[in-house]
């Protein structure tokens, strides 16, 4: 996934007048049906990870919702951005994680399960949690409509997952024939979603230069290490400590962009935080679950091969 995006961000950068013609109004119904191919692939046993591990599903809700969002504040205020690129880039802190976190927590062989609870869980309370403080941390600068962030939320992320869970559920012989469809369809709605939002601000991200992308590089970063510190600090496993440092430093990114342009109208580079932040997080989560790989979270490094060292990541 990650070369495709940075190949289709790197094109809609410098030549945009090829991408002109995708339109920023798709993002919400593209990044919904990426919503539901999540749904699609949730079974019940996702959510029992809930009532059988809470210590870590809370520690790793917690984590999401207080690193990420302080982190955005105090970078946009170190750097000076101004109100469009501090609500975007406030809005990738309070946004969930997204299913690329299950996906490299694998590779790093990580616990997947912990991590697919943790993306569960947060997604289903976004709808309260990311507009609450979204409006807390930009109260004072820029207006936020609590109720259009919360109806967006509940449209683009809650409806289609929950149709998708139904689906599967229900529909499950017919669904499976889908899910090996998901992947491909799922990197073609964010490349879609990338390219739109760039190619509109091409100039402006060029003119922004270096500081958005160390704003957005340094978050990223600093959410891996501060997951990875809260593992250590809560004595997880090796795997739960790798998925933790994951689910905290990747974001549900596209869904930024998408609450941007529906909550933002008029602040238009407040897209643009997400896309970068959907570019760099999947070169980092490859480069991350590389060097996971061989390390088994105890200081040790170990064989690659798929094996985990924790049975919990059997779903």
């Amino acid at each position: 996934m990650g070369p495709v995006i940075v190949l289709v961000a790197g094109s809609a950068l410098f030549c945009p007048g090829a991408f002109l013609w995708l339109q920023t109004a798709w993002i919400a119904p593209l990044l919904m049906l990426v919503m539901f191919g999540m749904g699609l692939t949730l079974k019940t046993e996702d959510f029992r990870i809930l009532f059988l591990r809470p210590k870590d599903i809370i520690a790793g809700c917690l984590a999401q919702f207080t690193v990420m969002p302080l982190l955005a504040y105090g970078l946009g205020c170190l750097f000076q951005l101004d109100d469009a690129l501090m609500a975007g880039v406030i809005l990738v802190g309070t946004c969930p994680g997204g299913t690329a976190s299950n996906v490299i927590t694998y590779l790093a062989k990580g616990d997947v399960a912990l991590s697919v609870g943790i993306t569960s869980i947060n997604t289903l309370i976004a709808p309260l949690l990311t507009p609450f403080i979204t409006w807390l941390l930009l109260r004072t600068s820029v207006t936020v409509d609590f109720m259009t962030l919360f109806l967006s939320i509940l449209q683009i992320v809650v409806l289609p997952v929950t149709l998708g869970y139904l689906a599967n559920r229900w529909f499950g012989n017919q669904t499976q024939r889908l899910i090996g469809l998901l992947p491909g369809v799922s990197v073609t709605a964010i490349a879609v979603i990338v390219a739109a939002v760039v190619a509109h601000n091409a100039q402006k991200i060029l003119d922004t230069g270096i500081i958005l992308f160390a704003v957005v590089i340094l978050h990223n970063l600093l959410g891996y290490a501060c997951g990875y510190g809260v593992g250590r600090l809560l004595q997880m496993t090796g795997p739960r400590t790798k998925a933790l440092t994951i689910e905290i430093g990747m974001q549900n990114s596209g869904l930024a962009s998408s609450l941007a342009n529906l909550a933002f109208p008029n602040l238009a580079m407040a897209t643009v935080p997400g896309a970068l932040f959907s570019v760099w997080h999947n070169i980092s989560g490859a480069l991350l679950a590389g060097l996971f790989r061989k390390w088994d979270g105890q200081g040790k490094i170990t064989a690659d091969n798929h094996q985990s060292g924790d049975s919990s990541n059997e779903r």
